[in-house]
């Protein structure tokens, strides 16, 4: 025979069971419930490849590419080539495309080097705003009048690096064809060895 407690306290087990489930979600935070996480770190190559130059020389391809493409040079070093590039997809946003790549030397003797690239795309909206002004009268005194000539700025509503490999590929091939075009700029070429 069952005894007269034992089914309240069954019950009253799985109500603070079900306390505790809830007590658990409510201190989780809502963001990473929506966003998860986003970074998996993996063996992949999308964002690096390897020339067959010294990294003075791939850099300086890199900003050759860029340039090809109508990019606004923000960096230019033996190690380092920013760029960046505005688009205007409709009159009410803007984005800013900049790529970044670094040239590391790869291996002792400096003749290979490991190129990283890196785009960042940030989207701006337009946001309008009214203008006021106030009118001075001797006997009311002050009032603040809104006018239609408003201002516009842009405000900036997202970020995101470029996830895209076919991107990186096409980004990697043209730097590579101007190494190819022109293997040794200025004249900086080493010597061949004989």
């Amino acid at each position: 025979m069952r005894s007269p407690t034992a089914l309240p306290t069954r019950r009253l087990a799985a109500l603070a069971a079900l306390c505790a489930a809830a007590l658990l979600a409510a201190c989780h935070t809502p963001g990473q419930q929506r966003y998860g996480l986003q970074e998996r770190f993996g063996s992949g190559n999308m964002h690096s490849r390897l020339f067959d130059a010294p990294p003075a020389q791939a850099c300086e391809a890199g900003r050759r590419a860029l340039l090809s493409q109508g990019y606004f040079i923000n960096t230019a070093r033996a190690d380092l080539v920013e760029g960046s590039k505005s688009f205007q997809p409709d009159l009410e946003s803007h984005l800013q495309m900049t790529i970044r790549m670094v040239c590391v030397p790869d291996g002792g003797a400096g003749s290979v080097t490991l190129g990283f690239v890196t785009a960042l795309q940030d989207a701006y909206t337009v946001k309008k705003g009214n203008n006021s002004a106030s009118l001075g009268v001797p006997t009311i005194g002050s009032l603040s009048l809104p006018f239609m000539a408003g201002s516009e700025s842009l405000v900036k509503v997202g970020s995101q690096t470029i996830a895209s490999e076919k991107f990186y590929d096409s980004f990697f091939d043209l730097v590579k064809g101007y190494l190819h075009a022109d293997p040794a700029p200025d004249g900086d070429a080493a010597a061949p060895q004989q």
